[in-house]
């Protein structure tokens, strides 16, 4: 199973982000063996606007299930109504998707007007009757924030909260193969709970990280993919670079 995992679109932030997501699908459009699944994890659009999240219907062109859930950025009634074809709301966007023998738990840890995340009570709860019904099934946990700091304090003062409760839900599931999320807009790894964090490049935009200079050029759009055969994931991180 080959996942191609994308996240911190901003579509609307400016017009360039528009050009770099096509840029992203022109690259997966050419790829020898096309992915299983499109993971997005949060912010898709920038200001949660019907037109963003038509822009980010495009990469249903890619032919592979497209896997959503929202971030800070987003509005969880349009993102519904716009990209799920559900009846707008303004609960907790939560998803469980199967992709082959693999479950997708896509979870809502956006708190709208608050750019730091959490997931919820109801969330927590919802989260482990999934992977209860998952069972020995390799399953994937993924939310926008990462539940562990990441070296740079503007983006670890709003990494999720109250992570622990995830943690104490994690550390008995063997099944849960990795925790994927976005957020940060870096190519980054962690663990937690006994499990790998596997943080998606952004998009829209990477992150200046504290030790590098601050006129370090554009890298570009880039994205993950994740590679899962025989029991084992390994991770790639790919920058999204055009033919010729």
């Amino acid at each position: 199973m080959l996942i191609a995992h994308l996240s911190d679109l901003h579509i609307g932030a400016t017009p360039a982000t528009v050009t770099r997501l096509e840029q992203v699908i022109a690259y997966l459009q050419r790829l020898r063996q096309a992915p299983d699944a499109i993971l997005v994890t949060g912010d898709l659009a920038d200001h949660g606007a019907e037109g963003e999240y038509l822009i980010v219907a495009g990469l249903r062109r890619l032919g592979a299930p497209l896997l959503v859930l929202p971030g800070n950025h987003d509005d969880r009634a349009t993102m519904r109504r716009v990209l799920l074809g559900a009846e707008p709301s303004p609960e907790p966007l939560n998803q469980v998707v199967h992709v082959g023998d693999a479950v997708f738990a896509l979870c809502d840890s956006s708190v709208p007007g608050h750019a730091e995340g959490l997931l919820s009570d109801a969330t927590i709860g919802w989260l482990e009757s999934v992977l209860d019904e998952a069972g020995e099934r390799p399953s994937f946990v993924c939310c926008h924030h990462p539940p562990v700091p990441v070296g740079k304090p503007a983006a670890d003062a709003v990494k999720q909260v109250g992570a622990w409760r995830l943690a104490a839900l994690l550390e008995s599931r063997p099944s849960v193969v990795a925790l994927c999320c976005g957020h940060i807009h870096s190519a980054a790894v962690g663990a937690f709970a006994g499990k790998p964090v596997l943080a998606a490049p952004g998009v829209e935009s990477t992150m200046l990280l504290p030790w590098e200079p601050p006129d370090r050029p554009d890298p570009g759009p880039a994205l993950a993919f994740h590679l899962f055969e025989d029991g084992r994931l390994t991770t790639h991180y790919r920058a999204a670079v055009s033919a010729g």
